[in-house]
């Protein structure tokens, strides 16, 4: 492996240049009309446009993605996350043309891919799951209402290929379910092409908590410690930190060894991601993000794992540098997500930055691909930096990142720096251990930054 494509944009795709240049690779950027003066595009080796601005016609165009790698020289591609990222097709493609695709086996995406199927892999592999219907929900009522009242109520109705928070609906009597199970199937139907559901028994207060690992294509897997992602609005995190507040480490360690078990039963390669609902001291399997993830600089900051460099390396067929007994985490971590929005209603704010300072500072890392003068544009998602800051307990990481949120800069556009600030002077959130609705019932409240 000689030559990287970055299939994507913003400040993963600068994030994924840098480790590719610690390494010696050569770097293709690609990139839409939109996306000329990022970054990145100006640091590659080379760049090449590959259409408009919407993403259908650029960054989700998968005949001119190659077409690229092929004129360009590229031997690899790297998808980051989101866009092409879990997408099974794409993947094989690559694979089919003779380049390397840095991420896990087409086959592992599609099964991880279908949420029934990764379930059913979880449950063979001894991961916990929550109780649901086996399988997809038939067409027939009085079958569908069998199912749910075995399960019990309240249920949640899930688009078996969905993702992102979408595809999704709460259930809380029976006369409710023929009507969600409808509704969820016509909304998965649009949003994921298929219309397969199924339902779980619905978690009230559970905490989101994910375990990050490595696994390599010699039979090697590790895992790098959990991240707890509870602070969340619509299913959109806002929020992460590492280690998770109050759970115990034996109870973290035995998932964590689990989820590398479940690697090996199914061939899984690079890096990924197992995200669970936490209540009452248990772990239930929700999915897997089969990619590197936005947070995963939070996992970087307590481990000192070079993630993204480690993708590469097991993508050239390289064994981990690691074994688990390598693994120690180290202090607390916290990860801010900075969107182009307002902090109080939330819509998105594109346009241009007027000025761009970002924090600095002992414990202080800025992903992000701003600068002064950068027009955001409005066709893509609008995360635009990522505030991290490490300390040595988590009361210290809190009181780094307070003072990183007030010394950043960001104008000609609104940001969600404001909401951030407040919350970290709230009382659940100081707390930690909040429960995944507590940032909706703060906000529901009337309080706003």
């Amino acid at each position: 492996m000689k030559n990287v494509l970055i299939a994507n944009r913003g400040e993963i795709a600068l994030r994924i240049l840098r480790a590719c240049r610690e390494l010696g690779l050569q770097t293709v950027a690609i990139h839409s009309e939109a996306d000329a003066d990022l970054r990145h595009v100006a640091l590659a080796d080379q760049a090449i446009c590959i259409g408009p601005a919407a993403s259908a016609k650029s960054y989700l165009n998968q005949s001119e993605i190659l077409l690229a790698a092929r004129l360009t020289g590229a031997d690899a591609i790297h998808p980051g996350y989101g866009f092409l990222s879990e997408n099974a097709d794409f993947a094989q493609s690559v694979e089919q043309a003779g380049l390397i695709f840095i991420g896990p086996p087409s086959a592992a995406i599609r099964l991880m891919g279908d949420k029934v199927s990764a379930k059913r892999a979880m449950l063979a592999a001894g991961v916990p799951c929550v109780v649901g219907s086996d399988g997809i929900l038939p067409d027939d009522e009085d079958a569908v209402r069998a199912i749910a009242d075995s399960i019990g109520y309240p249920l949640i109705v899930k688009a078996a290929n969905g993702g992102g928070g979408r595809g999704m609906r709460i259930v809380r009597e029976a006369g409710e379910l023929a009507s969600a199970v409808n509704i969820t199937r016509k909304e998965a139907a649009s949003a994921f092409g298929s219309a397969d559901v199924y339902i779980e028994r619905f978690l009230e207060h559970p905490r989101h908590v994910e375990i990050q690992v490595l696994a390599d294509s010699h039979g090697h897997a590790i895992w790098l410690g959990e991240r707890d992602c509870s602070t969340q609005r619509r299913h959109q995190k806002l929020i992460e930190e590492a280690p998770a507040p109050g759970i115990p480490r034996d109870t973290i360690a035995a998932i964590g060894e689990r989820c590398c078990e479940a690697c090996r039963s199914f061939g899984y390669t690079g890096a990924g991601t197992f995200e669970f609902l936490y209540e009452n001291g248990q772990f239930y399997f929700i999915e897997m993000n089969t990619r590197i993830q936005v947070e995963h600089p939070v996992t970087e900051l307590v481990t000192s794992v070079d993630i993204v460099r480690e993708q590469l390396r097991i993508a050239a067929g390289e064994r981990l540098s690691l074994r688990q007994a390598d693994i120690e985490v180290r202090g607390h971590a916290i990860e801010c997500r900075i969107n182009a929005e307002d902090s109080i209603n939330f819509s998105p704010s594109p346009g241009r930055v007027e000025a761009w300072i970002p924090p600095g500072g002992p414990g202080i890392r800025v992903e992000s691909h701003l600068y002064s003068g950068y027009t955001v544009p409005p066709h893509y998602d609008s995360l635009v930096a990522k505030i991290l800051a490490h300390g040595s307990t988590r009361d210290e990481a809190i009181a780094r990142m307070k003072g990183a949120l007030s010394e950043t800069t960001i104008t000609g556009i609104q940001t969600t720096i404001a909401l951030h600030r407040s919350l970290m002077d709230e009382p659940g959130f100081v707390a930690g251990g909040m429960d995944i609705h507590h940032l909706e019932r703060w906000l529901g409240g009337g309080i706003r930054p």
